[in-house]
């Protein structure tokens, strides 16, 4: 039987160098992290697995900067006028 942790998601079937067969897991990587506001790809933000961005440091997980990580710049821009404007 296979086993629990290989039943869902893809799989594919590798012969070991002993000549048996086993199912090996593919880990797809999860998609590019998008803006809040204009669904625009965020430069400077790493693609990878929850284990492979926790193993980066922590310069390299997000920018140092206010919405860093949830705004592009345009809007994060846009957003620092707007709140300038209101107070």
């Amino acid at each position: 039987m296979v086993r629990k942790s290989v039943r869902s998601g893809k799989r594919r079937l590798v012969k070991t160098p002993g000549g048996r067969f086993y199912f090996k897991k593919i880990v797809s990587k999860p998609n590019y992290h998008h803006c809040a506001t204009c669904s625009r790809k965020l430069p400077g933000m790493p693609r990878g697995t929850t284990v492979e961005i926790r193993r980066l440091p922590v310069s390299k997980r997000s920018p140092n900067r206010p919405y860093g990580g949830q705004l592009c710049s345009p809007c994060l821009k846009r957003k620092l006028i707007t709140a300038s404007r209101t107070s």
